[in-house]
């Protein structure tokens, strides 16, 4: 697109251009995922978490020449075409409407509360192999990823699907005329943003706002909400349920072990499709695969043999401890560029390790020429600093001249680099694994990870974000947020976590001990770090790493006092003070000698004091007289200091505080326990989403006769003939050893007692009657109260279920989704 046609498509309040015939290829929100200025224009958006326009400056001085920017920003950039607009992410919409006007194939459209991306992906699966498909990049269903998505459209492609996600009145109109779907597909309706709107029918309209302009829409008939309202609007309809006046009828389904078989008729046929999953979940969501392949005139017999190989969906990236002090990060589910190109972005950002390693295959399907496709891919990989290329497939083989000034090694197939694996060759680095599914990189996955045991804590760090993102919207847009990733981010580790926080809009982060800041730094965080409890020894690196301690003792402050007056350097510090709680802190007696104090070589970054029941409304009465206090002799405090303590934050509020004593917001926030997913609250807790997730094997199953003893001290003696699964974790991983005989975990959706007494290594549960096998996995916590009940189960609180995991438990986290 030319850039002076951008000027009647976005209808600018002022714009000013120096170069009207420049192409546009690049449409780029965020300035971290910048690579090359070439053809890229870039929408400064104002949100909550940002500014967009404080990165035009930087973008213009890197090389890019094309800006959309808010009307009233004021900008530099003499030798740019810039846009000035009131409303830039309706720009950006509009130009991708444009792009969008210029093809005419089919375009599906997904909408629903759930199983948007997995039925978008089934169908790449299940399509792809004869079609050139553009597709949604991973999740991208929101106002800024729709319009990111529709823009990949280019010549040859043959249909479209774009998934499209709303949370609140008047988005999902935006979405279609960016879209324009032909035919539409709603998976179903959920309570997921419930509260943004007056009723679900309300929610169900604005969803099918999405398909006013469709031919066909295709939606499960047996969802009496949706096929009320739709019956009313006239849309032409196509049906799948178990009436038998549904255009595809559901006639049977059958559960077994690890797979579904459904019994379809369609078009006065009768045939069965089988699927390698046996949850409800998955049974609907390859349904409205099933059917819209039917609508698109694929034989049943295609369909049938493609869902007998459908595999699952892994969404998001994985980040897995590897050999060798390695990160590996795995996410080969699927190839394409606009895939590859999120990828390599998340690798760019990531400075755990300064050499990064790429291991990809050839690209299958993709429609673009080979010369120009393994062109681009040599250029993306010198863009994003790859230091070596591991190329696999006859495709790179025959380009491998595209890439003779990169560190490349080349292998015809992922059996070939298999056999040639050498472990030793990788040290310290992070490993990017990207690769077409047909290339089966789990092998080369299982070769690179770390040797461990089968129990691992799983970390959702999408889940995390959207945490994060909850409570910020709980604040008000002065109000900063300072989130809690001490004990190591409450047993989901620190870097990781941090690394999310940090590019996904926290202002602070809190650590117990210095140690812990040190690592956050040496990983590549720069946000600012408050350590609660710094400790003597450990000043030399708290001036070092630019971390900021809680002082809360005349002591510490005179410690703290000599030691940089010796080194003759400043230090920002945070200001405790003890309103109730009587843990650390100063008292009101203390503020005028502590002003006093409070000169060179300190700058105080912030006051501020702890809550000691801010989550029970019984002790409602003690927390305001919390708040009065605090509020009282902070304001003492920063008017006694140099300025009357200009600048000078205070902040009170834990996670609970925010969201019950939301006037005490002052300049700033703690999220500690809330950010992980738990809240004692259940309107708070229906939000959040759980982060963290502890699951294990089964090693062995045993039959034990009634009356035979099971494990130490035989605590445990059968009182029926029970079968029993022997699992791979034990009080050494964290297992509360309380939960013996109170406990519970889910084995294939059930739930199992824990039995016996947990030993170092192992612990026993009574799965009578559950369809499970060696190898199958088991839940601890992660998946609906089970962390909150098992808590309850061992006399203690959450908190310490999950900071007691273990170190030698593997952390995978995933994100990217």
């Amino acid at each position: 697109m030319k850039v002076s046609e951008l000027s009647e498509i976005i209808c600018p309040v002022k714009a000013s251009m120096v170069q009207p015939d420049a192409e546009i290829t690049t449409l780029l929100t965020d300035s971290r995922k910048f690579s090359s200025p070439e053809g890229v224009l870039f929408f400064a958006i104002r949100t909550t978490q940002g500014d967009g326009c404080r990165y035009v400056a930087d973008l213009y001085q890197q090389g890019v020449r094309n800006f959309v920017v808010p009307a009233g920003c004021h900008i530099d950039c003499p030798e740019a075409n810039v846009w000035f607009v009131g409303d830039v992410v309706g720009a950006m919409q509009a130009i991708a409407s444009a792009h969008r006007a210029a093809f005419s194939i089919p375009v599906v459209g997904i909408t629903g509360s759930n199983g948007k991306t997995i039925v978008k992906d089934w169908l790449v699966q299940l399509m792809g192999g004869d079609r050139r498909l553009c597709v949604s990049p991973k999740s991208y269903n929101s106002q800024i990823g729709v319009p990111l998505s529709v823009w990949q459209l280019a010549d040859g492609d043959d249909l479209a699907i774009f998934e499209a996600g709303i949370s609140k009145v008047g988005e999902m109109c935006r979405l279609q005329k960016v879209i324009r779907p032909t035919i539409g597909l709603f998976t179903n309706i959920g309570s997921a943003h419930d509260e943004n709107f007056t009723s679900r029918e309300q929610k169900i309209r604005e969803k099918l706002q999405l398909f006013t302009q469709c031919d066909v829409l295709v939606y499960c008939a047996d969802q009496g909400e949706i096929d009320l309202i739709v019956r009313k609007t006239g849309l032409r309809c196509f049906t799948w349920g178990k009436s038998a006046s549904c255009d595809v009828q559901l006639i049977g389904t059958n559960v077994g072990d690890k797979r579904t078989v459904l019994d379809v008729r369609f078009a006065g046929s009768t045939f069965s499709v089988t699927i390698p999953f046996v949850d409800r979940a998955a049974q609907i969501n390859a349904m409205h695969c099933i059917a819209l392949m039917l609508l698109l005139g694929y034989r049943h017999e295609t369909i049938a043999a493609r869902c007998k190989e459908l595999t699952t969906v892994e969404m998001r990236m994985e980040m897995i401890e590897a050999t060798s002090n390695c990160l590996l990060i795995n996410d080969s589910y699927s190839l394409d560029m606009a895939s590859l190109t999120i990828a390599l972005d998340y690798l760019q950002h990531d400075h755990r390790h300064n050499r990064r390693t790429l291991i990809l295959s050839d690209f299958v399907q993709s429609g673009v020429p080979e010369e120009r496709l393994y062109a681009q891919v040599s250029s993306l990989v010198r863009q994003r600093g790859i230091d070596r290329l591991m190329a696999i497939g006859p495709a790179f083989e025959r380009h491998r001249g595209l890439f003779s000034d990169i560190d490349a090694t080349f292998f015809p197939s992922t059996d070939d680099f298999v056999r040639r694996f050498d472990r030793s060759a990788f040290s310290s680095e992070t490993i990017l694994l990207k690769g077409a599914r047909v290339f089966g990189f789990e092998r080369i996955a299982q070769l690179l990870q770390r040797r461990s045991h089968e129990t691992v804590m799983e970390v959702d760090l999408d889940a995390l974000v959207h945490n994060l993102k909850y409570y910020r919207s709980l604040l008000r847009p002065s109000t900063r947020l300072m989130a809690m990733v001490k004990a190591a981010s409450y047993g989901a580790g620190r870097v990781d976590v941090a690394s999310a926080l940090q590019l996904n809009g926290a202002d602070y982060l809190t650590v117990a001990y210095a140690d812990e800041g040190v690592e956050l730094r040496r990983g590549g965080i720069t946000l600012p770090i408050m350590v609660m409890n710094p400790e003597e020894s450990a000043i030399g690196d708290i001036v070092k790493y630019c971390l900021e301690p809680d002082i809360y003792s005349f002591r510490i402050l005179d410690i703290f006092a000599q030691k940089l007056a010796d080194q003759r350097t400043t230090l920002p510090i945070h200001i405790e003070l003890d309103t109730g709680m009587h843990r650390l802190g100063f008292g009101p007696s203390d503020l005028e000698a502590l002003a006093t104090k409070l000169a060179a070589p300190f700058h105080v970054s912030s006051i501020f004091s702890h809550l000691a029941c801010s989550e029970d409304p019984s002790m409602d009465d003690f927390t305001r007289l919390q708040i009065r206090r605090f509020d009282e002799w902070s304001s003492r405090l920063k008017s006694l200091l140099p300025d009357g303590g200009g600048g000078v934050m205070r902040h009170l509020l834990n996670s609970s505080g925010i969201t019950r004593f939301p006037e005490a917001q002052m300049d700033m926030v703690r999220l500690g326990i809330g950010l992980y997913g738990v809240s004692p609250e259940p309107e708070v807790q229906a939000q959040l989403r759980q982060v963290s997730r502890l699951v294990t094997r089964i090693s062995q199953i045993k039959d034990i006769p009634v009356g035979d003893s099971v494990g130490y001290n035989r605590a445990w003696v059968a009182p029926r003939p029970t079968r029993l699964a022997i699992l791979s974790i034990g009080y050494a991983d964290g297992l509360n050893r309380h939960l013996a005989g109170t406990g519970h975990v889910l084995v294939n959706g059930h739930e199992a007692p824990i039995v016996g007494k947990v030993c170092m290594d192992m612990c026993f549960v009574d799965v009578t009657g559950i369809d499970c096998q060696e190898g199958d996995c088991v839940i601890f916590f992660g998946e609906g109260d089970l962390l909150q009940r098992n808590a309850a189960a061992a006399g203690t609180i959450p908190y310490e279920i999950l900071t007691s995991v273990s170190p030698r438990v593997k952390r995978v986290y995933t994100a990217g989704g």
